[in-house]
């Protein structure tokens, strides 16, 4: 063994890694030490190894898990770049997006949002035969599934020659967020007598009354239509007469002009 190589402490100090970070690295195999002396358990490092502990020590500070330094260390220097751009404007628009959130939980919290509440009115709706595609996602698929769902179900009713009833309801069965995938439904009722084809399946959606709110153009989008929803859930929370039986959809087009409507069925 070379006289140059560092017992781990030197390298670690040499470094700025700690011996714990040392100790993971090690043993996640991105930072292996060049000699373990087999009697001491002693770890000696390689001078030329600086680069590398430092490379991951950076990336480390940006917050990056083991698993993605450990892909990055090994790209070449003009690719790595490439991922850490691209990684840096994925953060500025998550940042944008919990800006937004926080402002949402403001106006929920100081009734800013008393106007959402004010335009929810309730409806009957009558009874019908749905054709509809499920899907497992987050917020950032959805909507390409609402596009490529709606698009295969209406050209699935016109080749059957059945008239659909135009709106598209998309269910959110689950909760879905960026985080978390949930299950979606996009649904379109018909009329007529079809079969299920694929991951088209049908139902039987009985007459029920909603609860409704219009969206309006600056809601539209996520964060800010967690407001609607919110607005919609306060006022069922303050009614005694109405009670919620299922889980919330959006109906493409909206009403009043609404480019979609947040509902929620009800008794």
């Amino acid at each position: 063994m070379s006289d140059s190589y560092l017992l781990a402490g030197r390298f670690g100090a040499a470094t700025r890694l700690s011996p714990k970070a040392l100790r993971l690295y090690a043993e996640q195999g991105i930072l292996v030490p060049a000699y373990t002396d087999p009697a001491t358990g002693y770890r000696y490092y390689a001078p030329e190894q600086k680069a590398r502990a430092r490379l991951i020590a950076r990336l480390r500070r940006l917050g990056l898990p083991v698993a993605r330094v450990a892909q990055l260390i090994e790209l070449d220097a003009d690719n790595r770049l490439v991922e850490l751009r691209s990684w840096l404007e994925a953060q500025g628009e998550r940042l944008v997006e919990q800006t937004e959130l926080v402002d949402t939980i403001a106006r929920q919290s100081d009734g800013r949002d008393a106007g959402l509440t004010s335009i929810i009115a309730v409806r009957e709706v009558r009874a019908c035969k749905l054709i509809f595609c499920q899907r497992q996602l987050t917020i950032d698929a959805l909507d390409g599934f609402m596009a490529s769902a709606e698009a295969n179900i209406r050209g699935y009713l016109r080749d059957c020659g059945v008239a659909d009833g135009g709106a598209m309801t998309v269910h959110f069965h689950e909760t879905v967020s960026r985080d978390s995938d949930g299950l979606v439904e996009v649904a379109i009722a018909y009329e007529g007598s079809i079969e299920p084809a694929e991951d088209l399946c049908i139902r039987f959606q009985a007459k029920r009354r909603e609860a409704f709110l219009p969206v309006p153009a600056a809601c539209e989008n996520f964060p800010p239509i967690l407001r609607v929803y919110d607005a919609v859930e306060s006022w069922l929370d303050a009614r005694s007469d109405v009670h919620c039986i299922g889980s919330p959809y959006e109906i493409h087009p909206g009403s009043h002009g609404a480019t979609f409507d947040v509902a929620y069925p009800i008794t």
